[in-house]
């Protein structure tokens, strides 16, 4: 698409601070990627409220639920890393309009399936897996387009994880409602919907090219090798990474299924679903704390700041009153936003362009893959030492993950960019 030297001016303007005032955020391409985001997130967190309602309204056993849900993960953490590869050749923004475009039509043949009365197994399965393709494809672009249409990327971060956390506790919401109203065909319809809107936005958005877009590129295993060693020579990224997938094995991959199961046996489902919301309600506020607060050393705040996940999971080993539930999912909710938004801010502004995209993608492959192994492993190891026993262990674990990134010099000393 051609755009003029007009346009690119026009953006630059855009990005150019008032005199003595913080730099505007609420630019014209930073307007569309936040309609963008918040759509999709909205549409994203609908799916398992939709799945759930269809697969077993149809007749089938809640374990499809779990086969479809499962697969759209394992299509996610196989393709992931090509995605940043793709988005580093072609750049970010032509694969997530592709992105979405290649799961627009899957969602919306699950609406029409699901209005009629069902579609077959193997074909939800299918089109469960091609979603998880697309959000592979799509997922590495974020990390890369927003310090390239944000002036301050730490903000930007924030703000997008407040609206993040009011959708996703808004689209289950709907989606039960829809749901209730009408099928589980309506709720793919919205889902459809809401990848249509992000896509014409990423269509819309004017992004000023840089060097490395008209890079001549090696092969897809030379650029994931040439990720590699730009990934390892970073010792707080993969400090931090390496940290993380302990934290991801023991304490955040058991804590989602363990505290439903938990929760759900001990005070009911509704009190897990005002959990959640809770939750959600704290990672907003712990955006709007990242919007306020800017540490020299965004890692090492970030770090204290998940003291407040071991609050929450000693308070679901105890066996604490319902309050001090709804408080501990509070806290830990607001912690672990404020980690995720310094996080996000470090990388973005610490690593190349050129890498970002592939940066992005070996960190959510990673997370995602010891969460996944945390989340099938609870079970049977809970059963075996007991379901609080294992929350408590994570508590303490936990603390000694904060202790780690703390302890490690080059993750505890680094800056702001």
């Amino acid at each position: 698409m051609l755009v003029t030297d007009n346009t690119y001016k026009s953006e630059a303007a855009e990005r150019i601070p008032a005199p003595g005032g913080p730099p505007p955020l609420w630019n014209r391409n930073f307007r569309l990627f936040f309609v963008a985001r918040a759509v999709a997130v909205f549409g994203e967190g609908m799916v398992p409220v939709a799945f759930a309602a269809g697969l077993i309204g149809a007749g089938h056993s809640g374990a499809t639920v779990g086969y479809a849900l499962g697969l759209w993960t394992a299509a996610f953490a196989v393709f992931v890393l090509f995605g940043g590869v793709l988005a580093d050749r072609f750049t970010a923004r032509r694969m997530m309009i592709l992105a979405d475009l290649l799961r627009l039509p899957g969602a919306w043949l699950l609406a029409v399936a699901f209005a009629l009365g069902g579609p077959p197994l193997w074909a939800v399965y299918v089109l469960s897996a091609v979603s998880g393709v697309g959000a592979a494809l799509f997922q590495p672009g974020v990390a890369s387009t927003i310090p390239r249409i944000a002036p301050d990327v730490q903000r930007a971060n924030a703000v997008l994880r407040v609206v993040e956390a009011l959708m996703t506790m808004a689209g289950p919401a709907a989606a039960g409602l829809l749901v209730a109203l009408w099928n589980a065909g309506a709720a793919f319809a919205v889902n459809a919907a809401a990848f249509a809107v992000s896509a014409l936005c990423f269509t819309l958005m004017r992004i000023v090219p840089v060097p490395s877009d008209t890079v001549e590129r090696g092969s897809m295993v030379f650029e994931l090798a040439l990720g590699w060693r730009e990934f390892r020579s970073r010792s707080w990224l993969w400090g931090v990474i390496s940290i993380w997938t302990v934290y991801g094995l023991t304490v955040a991959g058991p804590m989602v299924p363990l505290t439903a199961s938990l929760v759900t046996e001990q005070h009911g489902s509704a009190t897990y679903g005002v959990l959640m919301a809770v939750n959600g309600a704290g990672s907003a506020v712990g955006g709007l704390l990242a919007l306020r607060l800017r540490p020299v050393r965004p890692l090492a705040a970030g770090a204290v700041a998940l003291l407040g996940l071991p609050v929450n999971l000693v308070l679901l080993g105890t066996d604490a009153v319902v309050p001090l539930l709804y408080a501990g999912q509070f806290v830990g909710g607001a912690a672990f936003a404020f980690w995720l938004v310094m996080w996000s801010t470090s990388v973005q502004t610490h690593v190349p362009q050129d890498a970002l995209n592939r940066m992005h993608a070996y960190d959510v492959a990673g997370s995602l893959l010891m969460m996944g192994v945390g989340r099938t492993l609870s079970g049977p190891v809970a059963a075996v030492a007991g379901t609080e026993e294992v929350l408590l262990a994570g508590a303490g674990i936990a603390v000694l993950v904060v202790a780690a990134l703390l302890v490690v010099r080059p993750i505890r000393t680094l800056g702001r960019a």
